[in-house]
């Protein structure tokens, strides 16, 4: 006789219940400055140039340069001691960090375990992302994931650049441009998802457009092929991230581009219909920060109530590498 009993193995089995997703939501924003100014006066007895050539390539009239007391890490510690006091929390809460620089003069620890340190935190994940410009949007996207997929509940993601230790003071095409600074936002575990999904990518032809890298080690870049680029493809990468992300273009309230340029921010707002809405213009006081701007613009704005509550923007960036990423973000609650 056969035997008919199942072989254990072969017994049915419940079903595993599906993970759990969740969303992200800003709760806060924070932002750091040197205290250094630098206007284009100042660069007219520096360099080869004047302040109307300055604002009429540019639109820049000043720009924060760090102090020898200003690391990458203090200035990113700074921002996200203030995202956290704009936020109500602690350090205590976060357990994820995530810093997008290209300037930190340090290859381990990483900016982030310093700001970890510096804050106090218990044990986070800390981890540094470079891809130049449009690193902060890399790391928010980067955080939200991983709220998203359980594994955090509570990161602050921070852009932090010491461009003045990377740049040639001789070559008017690029010091007019860079600046210091840090930004910070405070991302927390929410039910409805105030960050959408990321639509990011590269131009492999245009690697070499911005560069810092040996023997000089000194910010390079291509400014045509960099303008040309932005004005005759952002837009359409831009136009994509909204629709990726579920919205419409008119929902959005406004703007918030990669400040490299107001040649370049102005155009590309009208081009994506969103010139009577607020756009960011902070690289006219605050110059170019490359990964700190966004971050650096928006808190900066919503500290002083510029920016409705609960409000999708559009955050779009692009440079070194040649990468570009884009996502919507809704403003904090209150």
């Amino acid at each position: 006789m056969t035997d008919q009993t199942p072989a254990a193995t072969e017994r049915p089995s419940s079903p595993r219940p599906e993970p759990t997703r969740h969303g992200s939501e800003i709760i806060g924003a924070g932002c750091y400055q040197p205290s250094k100014v630098l206007t284009n006066h100042d660069l007219e007895g520096m360099v080869e140039t004047n302040d109307e050539w300055i604002r009429t390539r540019t639109g820049i009239r000043e720009r924060r340069i760090a102090g020898d007391e200003d690391t990458v890490p203090t200035m990113a510690t700074a921002a996200a001691e203030d995202a956290l006091a704009n936020a109500g929390i602690t350090a205590a809460a976060v357990d994820l960090i995530v810093v997008a620089t290209c300037t930190s003069d340090q290859r381990s620890p990483n900016t982030a375990g310093r700001v970890s340190n510096n804050l106090g935190a218990p044990s986070p994940v800390a981890m540094d992302i470079n891809v130049a410009c449009s690193g902060f949007v890399h790391a928010l996207a980067v955080a939200d994931q991983a709220i998203q997929a359980g594994t955090a509940t509570t990161a602050l993601v921070i852009g932090a650049e010491k461009l003045s230790s990377v740049t040639d003071w001789t070559d008017r095409s690029t010091c007019i441009l860079i600046a210091d600074g840090a930004g910070a936002f405070v991302l927390r575990r929410a039910e409805r998802p105030g960050v959408s999904a990321v639509t990011w990518g590269t131009e492999p032809e245009l690697t070499d457009a911005v560069v810092i890298e040996p023997p000089t080690n000194k910010f390079v870049q291509d400014g045509k092929s960099v303008f040309k680029w932005a004005i005759s493809s952002a837009a359409g990468y831009a136009s994509k991230t909204v629709t990726n992300a579920g919205y419409t273009m008119d929902q959005m309230g406004g703007l918030f581009s990669h400040q490299a340029n107001l040649r370049i921010i102005e155009p590309l707002a009208r081009q994506l219909g969103l010139s009577d809405r607020i756009v960011a213009t902070d690289v006219v006081t605050s110059g170019n920060t490359s990964a700190a701007s966004i971050p650096l613009a928006f808190a900066k704005m919503w500290q002083a109530g510029e920016l409705p509550a609960d409000t999708p923007f559009l955050l779009f960036a692009f440079g070194g590498g040649f990468s570009y990423a884009g996502l919507v973000a809704r403003t904090p609650r209150a």
